[in-house]
């Protein structure tokens, strides 16, 4: 079983989740009605004007329903063509149809697009490059409301399908861009200065990488806001933070 999202430096953000951050947890599925949020063409037509003029970029977007409603999202292949291109593969393959948001936690990120609605894991490609901080060096978002990233193992270059939105701003999860300099003169991470180190060590330090923002949530948001409320507990063989109404996608399709 893969284990994504997983950090490994000491900071307060993973002092509170522990070194098993966001591992895999599968999802107890309750195929009852639920409540449904506006559609997407509803909710584009409702959107801010920023929302509006974003929808007509030149950006791939993706749509997806899921049994607690409808959410948009763009993608950014011009700050990560590899990361947006494995995406939208998977999109293209149907892979995400079934699937289930299996960890949500309320003032964190919703992850979701490993399991189905067994708890079984689904087959993926191999893994990709990680592209966090030449998304970030061009321009690209960071870990803030409504982005959406690639979920990994504590190896920086392990994402393969799994995606998290995050639905605050998650800063300790932003990739650490390394100043010139050998040693680097000063680098700051997470609020902290450190000053004369070797480039070789930050470069291979793994948890510098950070999580690499490939899009972000231009409509629908309000679904993304309706996951992260629901209340969670145990399902299946994971024992916290799977949500106790299930959380299926139904589709995930790319818009003409």
């Amino acid at each position: 079983m893969n284990s994504v999202l997983k950090m490994t430096h000491p900071l307060p953000f993973i002092q509170r989740f522990g070194t098993s951050l966001l591992l895999v947890m599968g999802l107890l599925v309750n195929f009852g009605c639920s409540a449904q949020t506006p559609t997407i063409e509803a909710a584009t037509v409702g959107a801010t004007a920023e929302a509006k003029n974003a929808s007509n970029t030149k950006y791939p977007k993706v749509k997806f329903v899921t049994s607690q409603g409808e959410f948009l999202i763009e993608l950014y292949p011009d700050k990560a063509p590899k990361t947006v291109a494995n995406f939208l593969q998977y999109v293209k393959e149907k892979h995400y149809d079934g699937t289930i948001f299996h960890r949500v936690i309320n003032d964190f990120m919703i992850q979701g697009g490993g399991y189905d609605a067994k708890f079984i894991e689904r087959k993926t490609r191999p893994p990709i490059a990680h592209e966090g901080r030449q998304a970030l060096s061009l321009g690209g978002p960071k870990n803030t409301v409504g982005t959406i990233a690639m979920a990994r193992t504590g190896d920086p270059n392990s994402a393969t399908a799994q995606f998290f939105i995050n639905v605050k701003d998650n800063i300790s999860l932003d990739p650490v861009i390394i100043p010139p300099g050998d040693p680097v003169p000063a680098i700051e991470v997470n609020g902290r200065i450190y000053k004369n180190i070797a480039r070789a060590q930050l470069e291979q330090a793994s948890q510098l990488y950070g999580y690499t923002v490939f899009g972000k949530v231009i409509a629908g948001m309000e679904t993304v806001e309706k996951i992260k409320q629901l209340p969670t507990g145990s399902g299946g063989s994971f024992p916290t933070d799977v949500p106790k109404s299930a959380v299926l996608i139904q589709s995930a399709s790319v818009l003409p």
